[in-house]
C-alpha cells in the first residue's frame, strides 16, 4: 500500500496522513494504463475512517447528508451519523420504489442517471452531499444539481479523494468543494 503522490487536502492533519498511507494503488485497472486509487484499506480502518469521516464534515453547517451511489453511502452514513444528521442515498435508476425527482447527466464514456428516494429531503433543507471520488465531476456536480432541483440548499459537496488531473472540480462551479486527499 502506498500514499505516493497523495497530498493531503484542505483539512490537513497527522490523522489524515496516516489514513491516505492506507490507499492502495492497483495498476492497469479497469483498464491498461490507468493507476486506480483504491481507498477500501482505509476504510476498513477504524481510526482511519474516524479521520476521514470527522474531516468531511467538519466547518459546515448542514441538516443531512445525501451520499452517492455506491461507496458514498458508505462514507455519507458515517458521516451523518457521526454529526447526528439523516442520510440520503441518490441511487441509480431502478433501486427504488418510489422516486422524488431523477437527473441524468454525462459522463466521459454515457450517460448516467441519479434518482431521490421520494419524502427524504425537503426545501430548504443544508445538505452536505458526500462521494468517495471526485474524477471528472460529472456525478458530483449532478448530485448537486439533484439536490437543488428538490429545493434544498447544498451545503457543501464533499470527497474522499480528488483525481485533480481530470479537473472535475471545474464543473462544479458554485459549490463548495471539499477534498481530503489529492493526486
Amino acid at each position: 500500500m502506498s500514499a505516493d503522490g497523495l497530498r493531503v487536502g484542505d483539512v490537513a492533519d497527522e490523522a489524515l496522513r496516516e489514513a491516505a498511507r492506507l490507499v492502495r494503488e492497483v495498476p492497469d485497472f479497469p483498464e491498461p494504463g490507468v493507476l486506480f486509487r483504491d481507498i477500501s484499506p482505509m476504510l476498513a480502518d477504524g481510526p482511519a475512517l474516524n479521520a476521514v469521516v470527522s474531516a468531511l464534515g467538519r466547518d459546515f453547517d448542514f441538516d443531512v447528508v445525501a451520499g452517492v451511489e455506491a461507496r458514498g453511502f458508505l462514507v455519507g452514513a458515517a458521516v451523518a451519523h457521526a454529526f447526528g444528521t439523516g442520510v440520503i442515498g441518490l441511487r441509480k435508476p431502478g433501486k427504488l420504489p418510489v422516486v422524488a425527482d431523477r437527473i441524468e447527466y454525462s459522463l466521459e464514456y454515457g450517460r448516467a442517471t441519479l434518482e431521490l428516494p421520494a419524502e427524504t429531503l425537503r426545501p430548504g433543507q443544508r445538505v452536505l452531499v458526500v462521494d468517495d471520488v471526485l474524477a471528472t465531476g460529472g456525478t458530483l456536480g449532478a448530485a448537486c444539481r439533484l439536490v437543488r432541483q428538490a429545493g434544498a440548499d447544498v451545503a457543501a459537496a464533499a470527497v474522499v479523494l480528488e483525481l485533480t488531473a481530470l479537473e472535475g472540480r471545474d464543473k462544479i462551479l458554485g459549490e463548495k468543494v471539499r477534498a481530503l486527499l489529492q493526486v
